[in-house]
């Protein structure tokens, strides 16, 4: 789901005026990382918790990195996509860049929300798509995406923006041909799953592309078509997607929105024969690996905030998104453990230019994302083994008082004396 611009989708037209509070004197953030912020008044070493980035690493290399028993002898390969709107660029340049580097691998499993659910459909087909991935989030437009609606009638209907221009552009994508396509890789047992949200239940609901690919029914191209919208429906910017649904003989109708608003990603482990479980072993997954691409970045840029209601309501949900995200992604490493997966996750760099706002589909931004994605691929290993939260940068130590200081970009961590207080 989209972080910044999330509020335009819940408190809709009084976003429009608002810009950021021009600098204060005093307001050092977004100029200095939290990383190099030393607390004077500090009397211990916040920088040795008793869980830290080497506990976690320890943990990942127990991690069985050998050979799995997965299908036809090899370990299974799962691949989890966030949302993020524009920034789902950054998701489609790294499996171009992964496709380029020749190392990428077929998966036996692709989950997808928002914008990730349709990058999930292209990633699930191969290097094959990578093309039409490289064209939608290099060259698309806000008026390719939507049509922004009069605040006034925004606000009272239920959304601010038509969503018929991408409605129309996944039509165009998944067709007939593309539809036999999933059905028949869904046939060799590889799976893609694709989540919304119901909002009468305020659920995930994660449905399998595949088995709708594949029953042959004549509604079902229709169906695979709005659950793609559906996921990828920012509530409030976006109107929600009603889907048939039949109880007991009697026909419904669902509000399904946006899959990021209950979970910014999921997993969901491989498909095999029951016949076949009992001589996968009593750990099925060890040697499999988990791949996650996070459609934006773990933590949120810092900034001047404009003391005004919609802006600090803003700020907040946009705070509560990214602190969602990085609880699902450590829930995943959490499973990876469990099961004896390796933990493989990417996400845009912090230093990276990227778009404010997600839901601003502009041609150069996007671009230059992309390149940022397909080059860490195809250049690089774009992937760490640790949960967000514990690298530099990203640990939050419990402050002893207000005085603080700052040390150079390159200089070593604050020094802390034998006896525990600072000089």
């Amino acid at each position: 789901m989209c972080r910044r611009g999330v509020l335009v989708g819940l408190v809709a037209a009084g976003l429009a005026g608002c810009t950021g509070a021009p600098p204060r004197q005093w307001d050092y953030v977004g100029k200095v990382p939290t990383d190099r912020i030393i607390d004077l008044d500090a009397a211990e070493d916040p920088t040795v918790p008793v869980v830290d980035l080497r506990l976690c690493e320890r943990m990942a290399e127990g991690m069985h990195r050998a050979d799995g028993p997965g299908r036809a002898g090899r370990p299974f390969n799962i691949l989890a996509l966030s949302g993020g709107g524009a920034y789902g660029a950054y998701s489609a340049g790294v499996l171009v860049g992964w496709t380029e580097a020749g190392t990428r691998p077929e998966f036996d499993v692709v989950t997808g929300v928002s914008t990730g659910a349709i990058v999930a459909v292209c990633a699930f087909l191969g290097p094959d798509y990578d093309p039409g991935l490289r064209r939608f989030y290099t060259t698309v437009t806000n008026r390719d995406v939507y049509i922004k609606r009069n605040e006034i009638a925004g606000v009272l209907s239920d959304a601010l923006a038509d969503s018929r221009p991408l409605a129309n552009m996944i039509a165009i994508v998944a067709d007939e041909a593309l539809l036999k396509k999933v059905a028949a890789e869904h046939a060799k047992g590889r799976r893609l799953y694709v989540g919304t949200t119901h909002l009468e239940t305020r659920r995930l609901v994660v449905w399998d592309m595949g088995a709708i690919a594949s029953r042959g029914r004549s509604e079902d191209l229709e169906l695979f078509r709005k659950v793609l919208l559906a996921s990828a429906s920012i509530p409030g910017f976006f109107p929600p997607v009603t889907l048939p649904v039949e109880v007991d003989g009697t026909g419904y109708g669902e509000l399904h929105v946006d899959g990021g608003v209950t979970a910014s990603l999921f997993f969901r482990p491989p498909r095999v024969p029951r016949e076949q479980v009992a001589s996968l072993g009593p750990d099925p997954l060890a040697g499999s690996n988990l791949y996650v691409i996070v459609a934006g970045k773990l933590f949120a840029d810092p900034g001047s905030v404009e003391r005004k209601l919609l802006k600090i309501a803003e700020d907040s949900i946009s705070a509560l998104l990214y602190a969602q995200t990085r609880g699902d992604l450590f829930q995943m490493f959490a499973v990876c453990l469990a099961t004896k997966m390796n933990y493989n996750l990417t996400a845009v760099p912090a230093d990276a230019a990227a778009p404010a706002d997600a839901t601003s589909f502009d041609p150069v931004e996007m671009t230059a994302l992309f390149e940022v994605g397909r080059k860490a691929a195809k250049e690089g290993d774009p992937w760490r083994h640790t949960p967000p939260g514990l690298q530099r940068g990203e640990t939050a130590p419990p402050r002893a008082g207000t005085r603080f200081a700052t040390r150079p970009a390159d200089g070593p961590p604050a020094v802390i004396t034998v006896g525990g207080t600072r000089p």
